[in-house]
């Protein structure tokens, strides 16, 4: 296997083989994120990708699942994606199921045809990360996306039968426009309806714009009580009609939540309100990490 840089795969990837498709971040705009700051984005050449694979089969007896990176891999197009699914299928017969990040760029590009042909050929989740609902969020982080845009996508890769996975950051629009930021993600998602969401709270690192902001005083963090009072609002304006996976377990939390929504609601909200009035139960600091 060869990988370039560092990679990155979603936690729920954590005992999947990992694959780069791309190198780097195609937007690579994020003022939060520092992970593909230093490459190069390119698409990597599809025989190379195969012969990553052929590696792959000769050093692992099984591999139960897939993930093709890096940052937006469904860049790609579907006569590229098709190849490479279709020699998984033939090199891995007890794969289970090819995860992929895509941007919701990637996504609106395709068509509902081109997304059901994926799914037919062996992707089984596609990872999007939405960071917010707020449309003055998403510009102050130089997403790329719109409010709309994102929820367009995440309906049309659930529509195809593909489960969407979306993240959102906790802490993301600082002091100033938390609680913006805590409705508009939870209207969104009731509105998109998502098979999965993960909620993270914001870190950063150096590389990251906003790491500087930070440092220089022009964004202020949220207090991890502050987080939680957002987390609860965010989870009241919640409201899907199917079942959605909700995990805010990640190691940035300052709380752990785990629950399907909308079944389980109201005990995350109790656990949430459980930590408002011990801070014994908060995670540490020390403790927290990307």
């Amino acid at each position: 296997m060869r990988y370039e840089g560092s990679v990155y795969r979603p936690p729920s990837e954590a005992y999947s083989l990992i694959v780069q498709v791309t190198i780097g971040c195609a937007h690579n705009k994020c003022t939060f994120c520092s992970m593909f700051k230093d490459k190069r984005f390119r698409v990597r050449k599809v025989n190379e990708v195969l012969e990553d694979l052929d590696s792959a089969r000769q050093h692992y007896r099984r591999v139960g699942r897939i993930f093709l990176a890096d940052g937006d891999a469904l860049v790609l197009q579907n006569k590229d994606l098709l190849v490479i699914l279709d020699y998984i299928k033939e090199l891995f017969p007890e794969c289970e199921r090819v995860g992929i990040y895509g941007s919701p760029q990637d996504v609106l590009r395709k068509s509902p045809e081109e997304l059901s042909e994926l799914r037919d050929h062996g992707i089984g989740i596609i990872y999007i990360g939405a960071e917010s609902g707020s449309d003055k969020v998403l510009r102050d982080i130089k997403k790329g996306a719109t409010r709309a845009e994102i929820i367009e996508s995440v309906k049309r890769i659930e529509a195809c039968g593909i489960p969407a996975s979306v993240t959102f950051i906790s802490g993301l629009a600082g002091k100033d426009g938390w609680e913006d930021h805590a409705v508009e993600s939870g209207t969104m998602i009731s509105e998109m309806e998502p098979s999965y969401v993960g909620l993270l709270t914001l870190i950063t690192e150096p590389g990251a714009k906003l790491h500087q902001d930070i440092r220089e005083g022009r964004f202020q963090l949220l207090s991890p009580m502050e987080v939680l009072r957002e987390t609860e609002l965010l989870l009241n304006h919640i409201n899907v009609n199917k079942t959605c996976v909700f995990r805010s377990n990640h190691a940035s939390n300052y709380v752990s939540l785990k629950g399907d929504l909308p079944q389980d609601k109201e005990r995350m909200l109790a656990q949430l309100r459980a930590a408002m009035n011990d801070a014994d139960l908060l995670k540490d600091d020390r403790f927290r990490m990307l």
